[in-house]
Formats: C-alpha cells, structure tokens, sequence
C-alpha cells in the first residue's frame, strides 16, 4: 500500500471514528448516526418489553421478529465499525492492542452480546434462560447516551472518584453482615433448626435486616436472639447511611467545581474573542490546521447553525461560522492602557481627519468603529458623529486634580 492510499485510509478511519463517537456532531452524518443509534436501542428494547406480552406478541409477533433482525443487525455493523476505529480510541496502543483492548472493555463485551446470542442459535437456543439473559444485556447500551448529558456523567465520576471510600464502607457491611450471620445461627438454630439450617440462613437475614428491607420470611423467636436482631437493625441503618453520605457529598463536591470553573478560568488569565467569518475572509473554505495560528492561541468552539462543533484540525471553516478564539495572558506582558471615546453631537473631533487631531504623541487611535464596521485608521480618515474610537495610551490616564 502506497503512501497516498494508507493517507486515504487512515482520513476514512478517522471520519467513521468520529461517525461511531457518541456526542460529536461536527458533522451532520456524525449527528444523524448517534440519532439512528439511540432509535434503534430504544426499539429494540421497546420490542423486547412488548413480546412480554402475550397479546401483544400473538397479534404483531412477526413484526417484532423483524424489529428484532434489523436493529441487531445495525448493532453488527456498529461493532465492525468500532473494531476498524479501535486504534483511534487507543492511539497510544499498537494496533493489535489497540483492538483488544476494545474487545475485552466493558462496551466491547456489551457491543458484542448485543447481537452474538442472535446469530449462534446453536450456542444460544432462543428458548434459554441464557439466551433471553443476554438479550438483556443491550440495555446496557443505554450508558452510550450518558455522553450527551452531564447530569448523568455526574455520577459516574462521583462513583470513581469516591471509589476508595465506596469499598472501605462495602468491606465493613459485609465483615458486619458475616458474623451478624454467624452470631444470629448460633443463638436459633437449637429453636429453628428448619429455619436457620446453616450460615448462608443466617446471611440471607443478615442482608434483610442490615439493609432494612425486611422480607420477613426468616426471624428470631428467642429472647437473645430478638435482643440481637435489635441491635443488627440499627447498625444497619448507621452502615447504610454511610455510602450514602459519600455519595451526597461527592455530588456536592462535583457541582461545586463546576461552579468554581468559571472562577479558574479568571484566575488563569485566559482571554476570548468571538468572530463571525464572512465570505471575503480568507479564513473561509479553510481547515482549521491551516490556519497557522500565533502560538499560544486556539480555536476554542466553532459555532454553527446553532450547533457548538468541536474544533478538529480536519474541520473546514465556513462562512457564517463564529470562532471562540482562546489565547493565554504572558506572564510578564507590559500593560495595554486602551480608551474608548464615542464621538457624539458636537464633539470637537467630528468632520476632522485623524492627521489634524491635536492629541498627545503617546497617544495613537489604534481603530474606528463605523456602524458595525472596523476601520483601520488612516491619516486621512475622517471621523464623524457616532464614530467609537479606540485609543491607546504608552502610560496610564491621569485624572486631573482639583
């Protein structure tokens, strides 16, 4: 394969990446893919829910046979294409690792159980509880939209983040939950031999009363052991309370930094500017890794037609587009002292050209704004009534003192 063809390649794969990403939508076949996604999950799931039905199956049986081929055949085609993308996913990897770290990922095992059951009916008889088990499994392919929505990302970097203290409290309700077990057999089983039998009796009470649900199929009837059972109830209600607190704060936590993310921004001295191209702008009809931006400056968003699109270096800017342009502040600049003046009615300045001003000689008028329009100013610029004039100043402006 020729340097040219490999080049081909690996653009498509790259495009077909950004096609099978959930949340990317700087294109519109990118937006269009993740809404034929969704759809088809959610019929699939929607037919599966309805042939529990008997009426409903007996009726549209067929139909939801159909439903049932097409949708699992698009999440075939889905998991050959994140197979062929794998390498965009893992680009630190080499290309064998990069696939099989996919493979054996949770949404690759998710991806693959989501249509393999349906095509080995030898391994997988449609009539098995294993079979209808890993039908089940798809709904795990609902986690994909959780892309789209931050609320949901919440809780997942709440969980990891919190991750430590999660197991520290687990470990503690289940070493509770043994010898609870233990303790509650030994003080029955002499009064309810058919009752408490053995440990795995004493766990499953363990567990119905440690977290306070409380089937009542199992009990004690011994004073010691009802004296027991009350003191089990409410460490119970202590151990569950305790991830639950983590959690609580853990959300406090996360929405707090995301206030304070605004004040970060402040206090690293980054500055934006919006522009809006237009068709004469020699930005138009380029990509974005043209541009040959000053260092120390990026396109922040693109936005366009109402749509935030990511700016990839591959993306080509339109006219109508609106650039966030980001640069960060240097640490040792030397200030700018910038002043604005807007000529009104009868200000000396009006119907005077910029040569004639009798300004100071360390004061230059940097631009001129015209009715929505910038002017670079020139010698000859004339200024008129409701002209803005942007000055710039070599020292800082001295108020006169009285």
């Amino acid at each position: 394969m020729n340097a040219q063809n490999k080049n081909g390649l690996e653009h498509f794969r790259q495009r077909v990446f950004r096609m099978v990403s959930v949340g990317v939508v700087d294109d519109p076949i990118n937006g269009s893919y993740d809404i034929i996604s969704t759809l088809a999950l959610l019929v699939n799931i929607g037919a599966a829910v309805a042939t529990t039905f008997d009426t409903l199956n007996t009726a549209y049986g067929p139909v939801f046979s159909t439903i049932e081929a097409v949708t699992v055949a698009f999440f075939a085609l889905d998991y050959v294409l994140r197979l062929f993308t794998a390498r965009c996913l893992f680009p630190d990897l080499s290309p064998a690792r990069a696939l099989l770290s996919y493979v054996f990922s949770f949404a690759g095992i998710v991806d693959l159980l989501s249509f393999l059951p349906y095509y080995l009916p030898v391994f997988f008889p449609a009539g098995a509880v294993v079979f209808r088990l890993f039908r089940i499994v798809r709904i795990f392919r609902l986690f994909r939209i959780n892309a789209y929505y931050d609320s949901l990302n919440v809780i997942t970097e709440v969980i990891v983040g919190k991750r430590q203290q999660l197991l520290s409290s687990v470990f503690i309700i289940a070493v509770l939950m043994l010898a609870s077990s233990l303790c509650m057999y030994s003080l029955e089983h002499d009064a309810q031999p058919e009752v408490f039998q053995n440990a795995f009796s004493g766990v499953w009470w363990a567990v119905s009363t440690l977290l306070t649900v409380g089937y009542g199929d199992i009990y004690p009837i011994t004073p010691l052991g009802k004296a027991f059972s009350i003191v089990i109830t409410f460490l119970g209600v202590l151990m569950v309370a305790i991830p639950t607190g983590i959690i609580s704060a853990g959300f406090v936590e996360q929405y707090s930094r995301f206030t304070r993310m605004g004040d970060y921004g402040r206090e690293e001295d980054l500055h934006f500017v919006t522009v809006e191209l237009v068709p004469r702008d020699a930005w138009a009809g380029r990509c974005i890794r043209e541009l040959n931006l000053p260092r120390g400056m990026l396109v922040a968003a693109v936005q366009r037609a109402g749509e935030t699109i990511i700016p990839r270096g591959d993306v080509v800017l339109r006219p109508g587009d609106r650039l966030v342009l980001c640069a960060e502040a240097l640490k040792k600049e030397q200030p700018i002292y910038l002043r604005e003046i807007v000529l009104g009615e009868g200000h000396e300045w009006n119907g005077c050209a910029i040569r004639d001003l009798n300004i100071s000689r360390q004061t230059y008028i940097v631009m001129v704004r015209r009715r929505g329009t910038m002017l670079v100013p020139q010698g000859s610029t004339v200024l008129m009534e409701g002209d803005t004039v942007i000055l710039y100043s070599r020292e800082p402006r001295r108020e006169p003192r009285f």
